[in-house]
């Protein structure tokens, strides 16, 4: 088990770029399925994640080829079954999205119920009320989803307003565009991640109106074609970023990324007294003191991410204040905060909120990442603590970055990656 040794109360300073959107990548991956014809992918991030989804298209029957500048190229014309293989797609979420490439593409689709991170419950009950809504017959057997229909049928499909989910958004985008007649999606996702799928789906011949608009209208289409895309950067990544700038007393430019994409995020930044600078391509954060207290609740985009909840209570915990963090989509994503308190935080929960008394060190400890994002901010509270902390389970991490600790060190980070059974020397930048 790999982890991370971070001597922390360095000052980050310098530019770094943001790689390709994971979760963005992980549906246009998908979309690349339900395109019989080859389709070239640039800035796909090589995160683990994403190698287990090219795993799978593979396994599918697809070709999947990365390229010496980077691009990855799908060619899905001979793809030979529908069913997904089970032990790849058991390892994350996303990998869920092959129901829809599927079941549009051949009006069958056997995927199995997915994993992932264990932040609480995700059901795919609206991705299945999707499938059922456009004419398909779904069963539940032995743990997977087989879905098939005789012809898909356009209709009018209501998702839960209080959730707005991407995925039931892109499983039922990725059918709808093969079937017959018109669909229209009410309440769906603005999410970058997937609108970017709808993108990527017009470019190859679709006819969808309303991309980032909450109601999306689908024309159903006979066929697709191969496309050249590019993945947008990754929001998330860059907010990660920037906390590291903030939480460091740093001045740090995160490039490569849509500051409209972290409105919310930015605000509160600003908020904690961060000074930022937005550029058509960048943005800029300058912690000219320490952070001070702000609030934020997690909602569906536009809203505060849910992704950046626990990187943002790293950054309360060393804040002058009391902050309150509330999280209204994962009833399980506070679990870390425990971690947070061997290294000397201030943590209170109570229900799906976290009340953060900052206080003005924290100290290096042992702690071990229980999920993806939790992972990133136990990797900033060691940046900001004092002495050594040791972050065990880092494979998590690798899910959604790439080369963090490379990252942090080009910033001027003192950390480095050991495997359980020896220890390197601290690499500094």
């Amino acid at each position: 088990m790999d982890k991370l040794f971070i001597c922390g109360q360095r000052r980050l300073k310098g530019r770094v770029r943001c790689d390709g959107s994971k979760n963005a990548a992980l549906a246009v991956l998908a979309a690349a399925v339900a395109v019989p014809g080859r389709c070239r992918i640039e800035k796909i991030p090589p995160v683990s994640d994403i190698l287990v989804m090219i795993e799978i298209i593979k396994e599918l029957g697809a070709s999947a080829e990365m390229t010496p500048d980077g691009a990855l190229i799908i060619d899905s014309t001979s793809l030979r079954t529908c069913r997904a293989p089970e032990h790849l797609v058991r390892m994350m979420r996303g990998s869920f999205y092959m129901a829809g490439a599927l079941l549009g593409r051949f009006r069958r689709a056997e995927v199995s119920l997915p994993g992932g991170c264990t932040i609480g419950a995700r059901p795919v009950n609206f991705h299945i009320a999707g499938f059922r809504a456009l004419g398909a017959d779904v069963k539940v057997v032995h743990g997977a989803m087989v879905a098939s229909a005789g012809r898909l049928r356009g209709t009018r499909i209501f998702l839960d307003p209080r959730w707005s989910s991407v995925g039931a958004t892109v499983n039922i985008l990725m059918a709808a565009v093969r079937a017959k007649g018109t669909t229209i999606i009410e309440n769906a996702s603005r999410d970058p991640d997937a609108t970017s799928c709808a993108d990527f789906l017009v470019m190859a011949g679709a006819d969808i109106e309303g991309i980032g608009t909450s109601t999306l209208v689908i024309r159903g289409v006979e066929d697709l074609h191969g496309v050249d895309y590019r993945v947008p950067g990754d929001r998330i990544e860059a907010g990660t970023y920037l906390v590291a700038g903030g939480i460091t007393g740093g001045d740090v430019t995160v490039e490569d990324v849509d500051a409209n994409h972290l409105d919310r995020v930015l605000c509160a930044l600003e908020d904690a007294g961060m000074e930022l600078d937005t550029y058509p391509n960048a943005i800029r954060i300058r912690a000219c003191r320490r952070p001070r207290a702000f609030e934020v609740a997690t909602a569906p985009y536009p809203g505060f991410p849910t992704d950046l909840q626990p990187p943002f209570c790293a950054l309360a915990s060393i804040a002058e204040g009391k902050s309150v963090l509330e999280e209204a989509i994962f009833e399980a994503r506070l679990t870390y905060t425990g971690e947070l308190l061997r290294m000397g935080a201030d943590i209170r929960t109570v229900d799906c909120m976290a009340i953060v008394t900052g206080v003005r060190r924290l100290s290096g400890a042992r702690v071990k990442v229980p999920d993806l994002r939790a992972g990133a901010a136990l990797v900033l509270a060691g940046l900001a603590a004092e002495g050594e902390t040791e972050v065990e389970g880092t494979e998590s991490v690798d899910r959604g970055y790439v080369d963090m600790e490379g990252k942090l060190a080009r910033l001027g980070a003192t950390v480095a990656r050991v495997d359980s059974a020896r220890r390197a020397s601290l690499r500094t930048a």
